[in-house]
């Protein structure tokens, strides 16, 4: 039996590429699976993962025709056969035995899902970004942690590859990615495992080194792609609405989601003007769309330079017409 299945999407990163299948590599365990899918790569890095499919122990590789990163990694999903799942993008590496721990430690707690921190590769710096939950290696039920509202918790760090899932989350179909979305598809699904998980818990292990300012990546991108962190929010604002406790969690939904509609204003000279325009738009729309008891509460707990670029956003006609014209 597989004991883990490790998907990992590549798209043109035939500079990178070489450095993660080495430390797949220093990982591989007769029990463990590789699966490489090739996004519709246009530069060299189909011909590295065709070599690795011949001489990785473990390797399965797959090639797509049709790009996206969510249709990736869910391509990957259905092919797995492993008792847990992991994640791993073809820019990023991981260090000896990283997985080998990832499964002992996922084994020894018995839970539905397990996080890890990891380490943000920028350049020459490195810097530890840790899971926002103090506990180590204690199961929660995942609900219990995904407030409070006004400060960062687990449904904020939404990085699929930083951790191990149960094969019962894959048949339960907990696992797999919204492929409407072209980027933020982690945020609906972070809150789904979440909102339907039954269990819990954060490792201290420390292992995988998340590369940032790959130019190839949708992060690094100013174009209308970056914008759908709106839809991504819509559908978490849509599903935890039908959840139980809405109640409950609605506020903590809304107040991210202003977050980060914040946040992309503030980066809004990356943008095309084009997109720049559509950006104002769509978030004035959106603002128009959510909760507005729920929004309202929200803006008054946020500090007055962001709360005041919120509320004359939100008077804003936000029109189809205009998205559609920008």
């Amino acid at each position: 039996m597989v004991k883990l299945s490790v998907i990992m999407p590549f798209f043109n990163v035939q500079t990178y590429a070489p450095d993660a299948l080495r430390s797949l590599r220093a990982n591989a365990r007769e029990d463990f699976e590789f699966i490489l899918v090739d996004d519709c790569s246009t530069d060299g890095t189909r011909e590295i993962l065709e070599r690795a499919a011949r001489d990785l122990p473990g390797a399965v590789h797959i090639r797509r025709e049709e790009s996206g990163v969510s249709a990736a990694r869910n391509t990957g999903l259905n092919a797995a056969r492993g008792e847990f799942i992991t994640f791993l993008d073809g820019d990023d590496w991981v260090s000896p035995g990283y997985f080998e721990q990832l499964v002992a430690n996922i084994e020894a707690l018995g839970c539905d899902f397990l996080r890890t921190d990891h380490v943000r590769c920028t350049g020459t710096e490195r810097t530890v970004h840790r899971v926002p939950y103090g506990p180590r290696d204690t199961v929660v039920d995942p609900r219990a942690v995904i407030l409070p509202y006004e400060r960062s918790t687990p449904v904020d760090y939404p990085y699929s590859w930083a951790g191990v899932y149960h094969r019962r989350l894959l048949d339960g179909g907990l696992l797999h990615f919204p492929e409407n979305l072209r980027t933020a598809e982690d945020r609906p699904w972070i809150w789904r495992l979440h909102r339907e998980a039954e269990s819990f818990a954060v490792s201290g292990l420390l292992g995988i080194f998340y590369r940032r300012g790959v130019a190839s990546s949708l992060t690094q991108i100013g174009d209308m792609r970056q914008l759908d962190f709106i839809p991504a929010f819509d559908q978490v604002i849509a599903d935890t609405s039908l959840d139980r406790d809405a109640d409950l969690y609605l506020p903590k939904a809304v107040r991210t989601y202003c977050a980060i509609i914040t946040h992309h204003l503030s980066e809004i000279s990356k943008f095309e003007p084009a997109v720049a325009r559509a950006l104002r738009t769509m978030s004035a729309a959106a603002l128009q769309r959510m909760p507005q008891r729920v929004l309202d509460d929200a803006l008054d707990t946020m500090d007055v330079e962001r709360a005041t670029l919120l509320r004359r956003l939100r008077r804003r006609p936000g029109t189809v017409k205009e998205v559609a014209a920008a």
